[in-house]
């Protein structure tokens, strides 16, 4: 079953990206041949104009075909309006872009259905206080409910675990409800040794309490939850892109990498979680594909938007020969990276 989820999430996100590509052609007013989910022999199609809609029998993406692609010097002799190759540059960027946009905005709309389905979020309340911390000093007690940090609502962790962060060693005024009484608590945080999402250690400011693993579930009205997409999108982006610089800089190790078989067994459990975390899930994958598609590798999107722009500067095609070794190079390093993944996912399975 977790197969079948993966396989499943993978082939929507990735039609997606070829649907970007789809479009942007059309607009654009180049050809498109054939518009196929799937790949090798075909098992249903129907022709619409010139192109061909098609399900083929191995079902691991979808790609697009569109005139000029493939052979250009027959295009430009046939004189054909709608080739690709014939298109301006800026034209042709954004038929390219548009696939990686299109797994951006599919992540906003998956996150934004999120958000409408209800997020469940962890509440203030306490359940761990730790001795010898200032809460503990204050005589704050497990079941009290942070209500307000410096008369701001604290309705949920996050939200009191980030106004202790900002509060740098500043005395706060936080508002308790005990047994449907409310009372008022003066303590100074304590600073203690943190770390980011990627290990790094940092200072930070602690009050010494923990959560009582009470779950609120907040569903948002359409607009906001747009809003809020929108935003978690931006975040997310910025948090691939991060983890990637951090790969390479070794901060983050490389056995970390995931492949194929960690996706399989995400995609199964948060499927298992609910529909609003498989969606969240997606929503991050999508995030990835658009992001990892836009890396100067010759097979990817974004090492033809560097061909176009070598083509830009210099105010001419690559040569055949230069564009059909980098795209070997480029198959080579993508192949290695994929194999490298799925040694990671094996070497998980046996070492546990």
């Amino acid at each position: 079953m977790n197969i079948v989820v993966a396989i499943l999430a993978l082939v929507v996100l990735i039609t997606l990206h070829e649907l970007g590509h789809f479009m942007a052609a059309r607009a654009l007013g180049v050809g498109v041949l054939r518009f196929s989910i799937g790949f090798g022999p075909v098992i249903w199609s129907r022709q619409r104009g010139r192109t061909e809609y098609c399900l083929s029998v191995v079902p691991l993406g979808a790609y697009v075909r569109m005139v000029g692609e493939d052979d250009a010097s027959m295009i430009d002799a046939s004189g054909v309006s709608d080739a690709f190759n014939t298109k301006p540059r800026w034209a042709r960027a954004i038929i390219v872009a548009g696939g990686p946009v299109a797994n951006l905005i599919t992540a906003w709309a998956l996150y934004a259905i999120v958000f409408t389905l209800g997020v469940p979020v962890l509440t203030s309340t306490v359940g761990e206080v730790k001795a010898d911390f200032p809460a503990a000093a204050a005589g704050i007690l497990t079941g009290d409910r942070i209500v307000s940090v410096d008369g701001r609502p604290t309705g949920e962790w996050d939200e009191l675990s980030e106004a202790v962060r900002a509060s740098a060693g500043r005395s706060l005024k936080l508002e308790i409800e005990r047994g449907g009484k409310s009372r008022q608590i003066e303590l100074t945080p304590k600073d203690a040794e943190g770390s980011t999402i990627f290990g790094e250690k940092i200072a930070s400011w602690v009050i010494g309490v923990g959560p009582s693993g009470a779950i609120l579930t907040e569903s948002l009205g359409p607009l906001e939850a747009i809003r809020e997409g929108f935003w978690r999108t931006i975040e997310v982006i910025e948090l691939t892109v991060m983890s990637l610089v951090k790969l390479v800089q070794g901060v983050v190790p490389a056995s970390s990498l995931g492949g194929p078989i960690m996706i399989v067994n995400l995609a199964g459990d948060q499927a298992q979680a609910g529909i609003g975390a498989l969606l969240a899930f997606m929503a991050v994958l999508s995030v990835n594909l658009g992001v990892l598609n836009l890396f100067p590798i010759p097979v990817l999107d974004g090492g033809q938007l560097v061909f176009l722009a070598i083509e830009s500067i210099t105010r001419r095609p690559l040569g055949v020969r230069v564009r059909d070794l980098a795209m070997q190079v480029g198959v080579v390093l993508l192949v290695s990276l994929m194999g490298f993944a799925l040694f990671n996912d094996i070497h998980r399975l046996v070492t546990g």
